[in-house]
């Protein structure tokens, strides 16, 4: 059995249109709002994209640090959130464009592939027909 590194407990009442949270005295509070209204809060396109991107970069990192590169990253994701009208149900598109400072593309493009085979949220979105993993020049 392998060992839990860290668990977090969220709960979440009243979908998009109320309050989300960590379930600790301390925990994180969101408000929750539908992406296509003008409600303030935060929704589902935005918790993945902080997610896969925080998650993403600190693998990065990690992989840099292991191989004793000292370079800055950067990592976005754009996620939006479309409708199959063959079943009328919603899905995710998402794309993660990863850069590395002072490294060519290729070398870049190796560390991404080593940080995505490492990156938890990577590996729980893995094989998902609507993701897409791309390094580009670091700006």
């Amino acid at each position: 059995m392998r060992e839990i590194l860290f668990e977090a407990s969220v709960v979440n009442q009243d979908g998009v249109d109320g309050v989300a949270f960590v379930d600790r005295p301390d925990g994180l509070r969101v408000v929750t709002s539908n992406p296509v209204s003008e409600r303030p809060g935060t929704n589902p396109e935005e918790l993945l994209g902080l997610a896969f991107a925080t998650c993403m970069n600190a693998t990065i990192k990690a992989v840099l640090k292991r191989e004793q590169l000292q370079r800055d990253s950067k990592v976005t994701v754009d996620v939006q959130l479309k409708l199959d009208e063959s079943d009328n149900s919603y899905y995710f598109d998402v794309v993660l464009r990863a850069m590395i400072e002072g490294l060519t593309l290729e070398e870049a493009e190796r560390i991404v592939a080593v940080a995505e085979k490492r990156c938890p949220v990577s590996k729980l979105l893995k094989g998902a027909d609507t993701l897409t993993i791309e390094t580009v020049p670091y700006k």
